[in-house]
């Protein structure tokens, strides 16, 4: 998921951190239609169908709605892992080993998984993820279900949140089934979802999705899907992540 702020050579460092993991027929970028030049110019080997252009920006849900859509329209049983383009990860490796055990869940399950970093201090810039596990999830391996969503706290409760273990970063990244998501997106947030009716015929068709972007309300993935649903889960990553506009 591309906004398009930044450097574009954001572009290619995410695309080959996702060769790691995935094979490079399967990687798509959702970026807006005016940085489309960018995402060629960094990537000519990307095919054309896997580059999907948004025509306005709308935040990450109705970007969601146009990839799972496209990826059902492929393969039914598409498992997706979706990131920002602006992250900088740190030991690949662990990285990609933690997706592996995130999609190997997936693939089981019908959850909606993000990938939550065990923070190392408080920090007011990050929302934080409370799974139900309890104090010292933070040592547990595995997957947690999540309790609670919390943007940005004050100093005090970020302190208090690192203090008992309990709280994750969120880090932004996702891993789900393209059907599950695609089913809990209609049933928390129909109004963007209602506008997409008829993809199965028409996703590909870039007057469709003018006309479904041209009325879409902008709204974020954590606040329209993630904070409602019984089905979030929560991946113990332990990796170097920061946001490449903090750094």
């Amino acid at each position: 998921m591309a906004d398009g702020s930044g450097s574009s050579k954001q572009y290619r460092h995410t695309y080959e951190r996702f060769l790691k993991v995935v094979p490079s027929r399967n990687i798509l970028v959702v970026t807006l239609a005016s940085f489309a030049a960018d995402a060629r110019r960094e990537l000519p080997e990307l095919p054309e169908e896997n580059l999907l252009l948004e025509p306005s920006a709308r935040k990450t849900a109705p970007c969601m709605a146009l990839a799972a859509y496209t990826l059902l329209s492929r393969d039914p049983e598409a498992v997706i892992v979706a990131t920002p383009w602006d992250l900088v990860i740190r030991d690949e490796d662990l990285f990609v080993r933690t997706l592996d055990e995130a999609f190997a869940y997936v693939e089981e399950n019908d959850v909606l998984m993000t990938l939550g970093i065990v923070p190392k201090s408080p920090d007011v810039n990050f929302g934080y993820i409370q799974v139900k596990e309890g104090r010292n999830a933070h040592l547990m391996a595995g997957p947690l279900q999540v309790k609670t969503f919390t943007e940005k706290p004050s100093m005090e409760l970020a302190e208090v949140f690192v203090r008992t273990g309990e709280f994750f970063w969120n880090s932004g990244i996702f891993v789900w089934k393209a059907a599950t998501i695609a089913s809990e997106m209609e049933r928390y947030l129909p109004e963007v979802t209602e506008l997409f009716r008829g993809w199965q015929s028409h996703i590909t068709e870039p007057a469709f999705i003018e006309r479904a972007y041209a009325e879409c309300p902008k709204v974020s993935l954590d606040y329209g899907v993630m904070e409602h649903t019984d089905r979030a889960w929560l991946y113990p990553a332990r990796f170097g992540w920061a946001d490449i506009e903090r750094l």
